[in-house]
C-alpha cells in the first residue's frame, strides 16, 4: 500500500475508486465499504489503465478540531493502528489528509472539485450511508447523486453494516468498551480490540505475591482505554503469541491512586522493561474489586487465571 502523509506528492490516477472518512477502529461497517471498493477496482479500468483503490482519510480526528467536546473523545485506533487495517484490507493507496480548521472550512463543492477530482482523479466514489462531508457536513450521497454527471464520476452509497439488527458504528464500539461490554465491540469490530503500549516500572507488587505483571504505558494519549476489570488477553511480543490474564484500574486493594494496565503472562519470565507489546482483549472476565487484604487478593487472582486460560484454550 502506497502512504501519502497529505495530497501534495499524489498524482491523479487513471481510473480511481475512492472512500473517504475517518475510519476509526476500522470496523465491519468500514470493511463493508472497503470491500466493495477493492471489487470495483478490480473489475474497473482497462488493461492500460486498471483501477486503483484510495482511501481518503484524516488525522487528527476532524471531532478533535471542529467540535466542543474533542477533549472527551477516544479513539479505537491510533494512527499507526489504522494504517496497518486498511493495509490489511489490500487498499492500494492510502491519502492522510492533516485536518485543520481551515480544511474545516472547505464546501462540498470545493472539496469534490479540489481533492476528489484535481488532485485524485476519481472515477467512482464509494461511500457509506451516512457519510457527510464539506464544510457543516453539507455535502451526502444525494448531493452527489444529483451533481455526478457534470462531475465526471459515479457516485455508489453503502448500506449500513448490521449486527443483530444493530447499526455498527464507531459511537456505539467506543461505548461498548466503555461499559466493558467486550462482546459487542468484539462483534462490530470484526475483531478483538487491541492495545500497545511500552513496558515500564510500576511498584513490582506482584513479584511478591506471584504474578509479576508487566505495567503497560499506551503510546498514543488519545487512545480509547475500556471500562477497569480484568480481561482475559493475548499477548504479542516480538512476534510470539502469548497469553495472559490483565487488569485496568486503580488496584484499590493495595491502596493504589493512579489508573494503570497491567499483564500477567502466562508461562514467562523475561525483562522486558522499555520493549513494546500489544494485547488483544478476548474476553472481560469480572469489574475491578476491592477485598479484604493481599490473600483474598491473591485467591481471586488465582480464579481469574484459570478462567483465562479456560478461555484462551490454555488450560
Amino acid at each position: 500500500m502506497n502512504v501519502y502523509h497529505g495530497i501534495e506528492s499524489f498524482k491523479p490516477l487513471p481510473f480511481a475508486v475512492v472512500t473517504s472518512g475517518t475510519f476509526d477502529g476500522v470496523h465491519l461497517g468500514h470493511q463493508k465499504i472497503l470491500n466493495r471498493l477493492t471489487e470495483i477496482a478490480r473489475n474497473s479500468g482497462s488493461a492500460g489503465a486498471a483501477g486503483q483503490t484510495v482511501v481518503l482519510t484524516f488525522w487528527p480526528h476532524p471531532r478533535t478540531v471542529v467540535s466542543n467536546d474533542s477533549q472527551d473523545l477516544k479513539l479505537l485506533s491510533t494512527l499507526d493502528e489504522k494504517v496497518e487495517l486498511l493495509e490489511q484490507a489490500g487498499i492500494d493507496n492510502l491519502i492522510i489528509i492533516p485536518f485543520t480548521r481551515s480544511f474545516s472550512e472547505l464546501t462540498s463543492e470545493e472539496f469534490i472539485r479540489q481533492i476528489l477530482l484535481d488532485k485524485i482523479g476519481t472515477r467512482k466514489l464509494v461511500i457509506g450511508y451516512d457519510h457527510r462531508f464539506g464544510r457543516n457536513r453539507e455535502g451526502g450521497f444525494d448531493y452527489i447523486r444529483q451533481h455526478a454527471p457534470e462531475y465526471g464520476f459515479e457516485v455508489e452509497e453503502i448500506p449500513r453494516q448490521d449486527v443483530e439488527a444493530v447499526g455498527v458504528s464507531s459511537s456505539k464500539i467506543r461505548a461498548a468498551l466503555l461499559e466493558g461490554n467486550l462482546r459487542i465491540a468484539t462483534q462490530f469490530l470484526g475483531r478483538p480490540y487491541s492495545l500497545t503500549g511500552t513496558i515500564v516500572k510500576g511498584r513490582q507488587l506482584g513479584r511478591t505475591i506471584g504474578f509479576p505483571t508487566a505495567n503497560i504505558q499506551i503510546d498514543d494519549h488519545e487512545k480509547l482505554i475500556p471500562a477497569n476489570g480484568v480481561y482475559a488477553v493475548d499477548v504479542l511480543y516480538r512476534n510470539q503469541l502469548l497469553q495472559g490474564a490483565m487488569n485496568i484500574g486503580t488496584r484499590p486493594t493495595v491502596a493504589g491512586t493512579n489508573r494503570t494496565i497491567e499483564v500477567y503472562i502466562f508461562d514467562f519470565n523475561q525483562d522486558i522493561y522499555g520493549e513494546h507489546l500489544t494485547v488483544k482483549l478476548r474476553a472481560y472476565l469480572r469489574p475491578e474489586m476491592k477485598f479484604n487484604g493481599l490473600p483474598e487478593l491473591v485467591e481471586q487472582m488465582n480464579r481469574d487465571v484459570e478462567r483465562a486460560k479456560g478461555i484462551l484454550g490454555n488450560g
